[in-house]
């Protein structure tokens, strides 16, 4: 998720293939809202991104570092910086307080671009529907839209008095920008523009947990196909502790329980058995597992419905079994 704080993560790996970049500057955009512009010591060019994109970005809290994924709000077209911006969450892991401390010259530890939230290129026309912090990735499908000259209507909701990057929305979009003043507006506003869906309109939504429920679930009221449905969480859910389950080993033929509140990484993490990791939360796709045998619970926003649908593969630090048993390929 400049992005909000997509997630926190707990006990990351060190970063890998990724920058070390130098704090250019710092801005407010809004109350609780900082933007933090990144770029080479050198100020060379950086990797380009696809519009959605975030990188995950290495942390230092009180207790330890934590490694925490906000959204590029640029178009990723040569781009010389990389620019997020971030809530402060009183009470959070410590990712955004530090974020919110940086100044001009200190370092930062960042991974190449992610995506998981990219634009569909055959779509005739893009709804793009954001909730306060949320419109970081949107705006980055905005800025790309408008250089490529595609259609799109961007919907966001915004609480009086706290609106991130609105100014640079109302210039950058102009009458294809709706605004929604509280979440009554925007719900009325959902529903008057989802009803229609002109053929080849791909959806877009980032904001809250309920937000984006909301939002997709209005969608598929008025019929709108899953494969035109596209959606990121910034904000972390606290997930049920799952029933208890087992878990076998396909190639080594080992079988491990999974306890109630315990993920299956951090099961097999306690036998030993090491799965590269990164946001333990769903997000980044990094502990991607095959599934051989069973069904698994999905309860990540990184796999595709279809992916979900097919169940071959789950995310093991979020996801968990359907059955008494499930199988992966380990």
């Amino acid at each position: 998720m400049t992005s909000e704080v997509l997630t926190a993560y707990r006990r990351p790996l060190p970063l890998r293939r990724g920058l070390e970049l130098v704090v250019r500057e710092v801005r407010t955009e809004s109350l609780g809202v900082c933007s933090v512009v990144l770029e080479r010591e050198s100020r060379g060019p950086l990797p380009e991104y696809v519009p959605g994109s975030h990188v995950l970005v290495e942390c230092a809290a009180p207790t330890g570092t934590t490694v925490n994924a906000y959204s590029l709000t640029g178009s990723g077209n040569s781009p010389v910086d990389y620019a997020i911006s971030v809530q402060f969450r009183a009470g959070g892991t410590g990712g955004s307080a530090f974020i919110h401390g940086l100044v001009p010259g200190d370092r930062v530890q960042v991974s190449l671009p992610r995506n998981g939230f990219a634009p569909t290129a055959t779509a005739t026309h893009h709804v793009l529907v954001a909730g306060g912090i949320g419109i970081t990735p949107v705006l980055s499908h905005a800025e790309a839209a408008v250089r490529w000259g595609r259609p799109f209507t961007v919907l966001f909701g915004y609480r009086d008095g706290s609106a991130p990057h609105l100014e640079r929305m109302r210039r950058l979009c102009g009458e294809r920008l709706v605004e929604c003043v509280g979440r009554e507006a925007l719900a009325r506003q959902l529903t008057e523009s989802l009803r229609r869906q002109p053929m080849g309109t791909h959806l877009y939504v980032c904001g809250s947990g309920s937000l984006t429920d909301a939002t997709l679930q209005t969608a598929r009221d008025f019929g709108w196909p899953e494969g035109r449905l596209h959606h990121e969480v910034f904000d972390t859910v606290a997930l049920d502790p799952g029933e208890p389950f087992t878990v076998r080993l396909a190639r080594s033929g080992g079988e491990l329980p999974v306890p109630s509140g315990v993920s299956l990484l951090e099961a097999l993490e306690v036998e030993g058995i090491g799965v590269p990791n990164l946001c333990r939360q769903g997000v980044c796709g990094e502990c991607r597992l095959s599934v051989t045998a069973g069904t698994p619970v999905h309860r990540d926003s990184f796999l595709s419905p279809a992916e979900k649908s097919s169940n071959t593969c789950l995310m093991p630090c979020v996801s968990r079994s359907e059955g008494p048993i499930l199988e992966v390929d380990l």
